[in-house]
């Protein structure tokens, strides 16, 4: 059965997309069969992976109503990696979630509709959006980890007590069996005294929950999304990508 992890913040613009996008494609090139799920109607992921949202049919919106099955939607990234697939989604998924406050069950139907496909995947990533909605509160649900992203700026912890507030609430209510995987520390810089600054207290406050592998500030995982493939496909040996393959050895570490 499939380990899945949601990835998520309420904060937006903390490295949450760039992770789903390259930890995905890092355990697909490690030979774990992937499934990446948009989940953000924002579609970053999707158009970071190179697909183009006007040749797309149904996707995540048409799923979460009801209308279509997961197997119906997965694709094949396109990134020379056989391992590597993605359940996109389009904007229209903000528009979803209103419909789907009138819904019978409505905290578990993402759950419910990957229940036929999880014996399918080794991984299962759900890139969440940046807030505290009923979108995030499904991918908590369905989610045996959660991973948070937390960039090493100021504020970087404010909204977090918030969120573990409401994985809690997940955990006692609907999920028991949901773990913080872990904290990952992006957009580091050992360069200033802040980024330093700044981990010392994420790793005060969330102790061995810390990812040893930070995500550095990096131009070349800056473009790699325009290119529409991972950083591993795009430049390989940059700093981002040799992050982001650590990255992947530590959470297949912490998930045996």
């Amino acid at each position: 059965m499939a380990k899945v992890i949601t990835i998520t913040n309420q904060k937006g613009g903390v490295g949450k997309t760039t992770t789903s996008i390259n930890l995905a494609f890092y355990l697909a090139k490690k030979g774990k069969k992937t499934l990446l799920i948009d989940f953000d109607p924002q579609g970053n992921a999707t158009s970071g992976l190179g697909l183009d949202k006007s040749q797309i049919g149904q996707n995540m919106c048409e799923v979460m109503l009801g209308e279509a099955r997961m197997s119906d939607i997965i694709i094949r990234a396109n990134q020379k990696n056989k391992k590597l697939f993605i359940a996109p989604t389009m904007p229209e998924l903000a528009n979803i979630e209103v419909q789907m406050a009138d819904m019978e069950d409505k905290f578990r139907i993402l759950k419910n509709a990957l229940a036929p496909i999880e014996d399918d995947y080794d991984y299962i990533i759900i890139d969440s959006p940046p807030s505290l909605s009923l979108l995030t509160v499904n991918g908590m649900i369905a989610a045996n980890y959660l991973l948070i992203p937390v960039q090493t700026e100021f504020y970087a912890l404010e909204g977090v007590a918030q969120l573990l507030k409401s994985k809690q609430l997940v955990q006692k209510a609907m999920n028991p069996k949901l773990e913080l995987l872990g904290v990952l520390a992006t957009m580091y810089d050992r360069r200033t005294v802040l980024s330093s600054q700044v981990l010392a207290e994420i790793k005060r406050y969330f102790k061995d929950k810390v990812f040893e592998t930070t995500i550095p500030r990096n131009v070349r995982l800056a473009e790699a999304p325009s290119h529409g493939v991972a950083i591993g496909q795009y430049d390989r040996f940059s700093k981002g990508a040799k992050a982001y393959k650590l990255l992947a050895e530590e959470v297949l570490e912490r998930t045996k």
